[in-house]
């Protein structure tokens, strides 16, 4: 165990791993985050995120290279050492791949600063425009290979009108040739046929998903070139590309920091009075959520306690307005308790959600991890909550960040939940009955996309089958997969 651990004479957690931080070497923090996470003492997906981005703010922060691929590879390491530490905590590995999109966005805006100087004829003069830092490029990942989302290949081959260059043929096949003559003629079928209903006919497509190619539209960036590129250069006029870098994960902090409040701006939208809400957990997520709804409605909460993982941090949620402070995480923001703005709060035992839920009107739920597909991972007891909703046709939101989502898709549900302490369930005092049973304790249920009907999350609502979309503005393709050793 590192050393790092015994310094404060305290049960490590996270405010433990912060203040190490700043006194250790990298290599102590790395070490001391890895085994929190092994020892499940950085507990859920905030909590994670937060650690995992001080971290990489450090490791950059130090790291002396003048190339961005060295800075790549040594982010992917240290990615790799948190990931394989404790798998089922997606949120370290979405952070990791959020910074690596940042580092690669920053590096391919200054490698075509000096092309986006240069006026273009068909933008009558103007400069390029540029998306912000923390969002990645539209890249092939996404499943719309529409104009705007056509693979890095492509541009690289076809975009550049570079004749200097012989070594790659500018048309390779038949196939190749093919494709040319369809981006050259969509811009001007597209054109004739904007706002049309033939239009909409003829190209649903690009209708909906993207807009009329046009000679004002925003020109599509080409793909940068290949090789390395200077963190740090001497000419006055580079922008120095690891401050950019570190401005932009310093962001990234804040916007963990408001995510709630953020979310909680839209309360007013979606619960209006005399309601009745479901939830359970204490999530101060929907805490934050419900409380800035009862501050201009009244309705009615049933809770359903979360036996046996969540419960007593459920009660003190209802009576106090935050979790208990035991020592493994960093204390939960005090709010005033639902009760005490006039709000009926009911709690109810788990086994009694299908018996209550033809008079409930909407169902909230807090996930621990959303998946690509609009799946989630949520507290035990999530999935019996949202199948009798389903039956009951009850509509259920889920309230989430987006640092919260991660592009992995559940192919296996069953390697995605993480299983607790039998004795929650049977204390071993029982010798007799545990020795003739096999005791199960799931911290986690799998709900399917199909039975969600909204996700609210920091950038507003979005449907379950949008978050694809989502999963593509955030993270690129290349960081999917942060095991591999390329």
């Amino acid at each position: 165990m590192p050393s790092a651990m015994n310094s404060f004479g305290a049960t490590p957690n996270l405010a433990t791993f912060l203040k190490a931080s700043k006194n250790n070497s990298i290599e102590s923090g790395i070490e001391l985050l890895v085994s929190l996470l092994q020892r499940r003492q950085v507990r859920n997906s905030r909590q994670s995120a937060l650690a995992t981005a001080h971290l990489l703010l450090r490791v950059i922060g130090q790291e002396r290279v003048r190339d961005v691929q060295v800075l790549i590879k040594r982010v992917r390491s240290v990615g790799r050492r948190l990931i394989s530490a404790q798998p089922r905590e997606m949120a370290v590995g979405n952070i990791v791949r959020r910074v690596l999109g940042i580092i690669r966005e920053v590096a391919e805006e200054a490698s075509a600063e000096p092309e986006s100087e240069v006026a273009s004829p068909s933008s009558g003069g103007m400069r390029e425009l540029h998306r912000p830092a923390l969002n990645s490029t539209i890249s092939s990942f996404s499943p719309l290979h529409q104009s705007s989302a056509l693979p890095a290949s492509f541009h690289s081959r076809f975009g550049s009108g570079d004749s200097s260059n012989d070594s790659t043929p500018l048309i390779q096949s038949f196939s190749d040739l093919s494709l040319v003559e369809q981006q050259q003629q969509r811009p001007a079928l597209a054109a004739a046929h904007a706002g049309s209903l033939f239009g909409l006919f003829q190209q649903p497509g690009s209708a909906r998903n993207t807009p009329p190619v046009t000679g004002t539209s925003t020109p599509i960036p080409s793909t940068p070139t290949k090789g390395k590129v200077a963190l740090n250069t001497s000419t006055s006029e580079t922008i120095d590309l690891k401050s950019e870098i570190l401005s932009s994960i310093r962001e990234l902090l804040d916007e963990l920091d408001v995510v709630d409040s953020q979310i909680a701006e839209s309360a007013l939208d979606h619960i209006h009075s005399g309601e009745v809400i479901l939830t359970n957990t204490s999530s101060q997520t929907v805490q934050r959520f419900l409380t800035a709804a009862a501050r201009k409605r009244k309705f009615t909460v049933v809770v359903a306690e979360t036996w046996p993982n969540d419960h007593q941090a459920t009660h003190s949620t209802i009576v106090n307005g935050s979790r208990p402070n035991d020592g493994t995480g960093e204390p939960d923001e005090p709010f005033k308790p639902l009760t005490a703005l006039g709000t009926t709060v009911i709690m109810i035992p788990d086994s009694a959600v299908f018996a209550l839920m033809s008079r409930i009107n909407k169902v909230i739920l807090a996930p621990h991890t959303v998946l690509a597909d609009g799946s989630l991972l949520a507290a035990s007891g999530s999935s019996t909550i949202a199948l009798a909703a389903r039956a009951h046709r009850v509509p259920v939101v889920v309230l989430s960040g987006i640092y919260k989502l991660s592009p992995v898709y559940p192919f296996d549900t069953a390697e995605l939940i993480e299983w607790g302490d039998p004795s929650k369930v049977i204390d071993y005092a029982d010798g007799e009955l545990v020795d003739s049973l096999t005791v199960s304790n799931p911290i986690f249920d799998h709900v399917g996309a199909d039975l969600i009907d909204l996700y609210i999350t920091n950038l507003g609502g979005h449907a379950p089958s949008y978050l694809y979309r989502i999963v593509a503005d955030h993270y690129r393709p290349e960081d999917v997969d942060l095991m591999s050793k390329a």
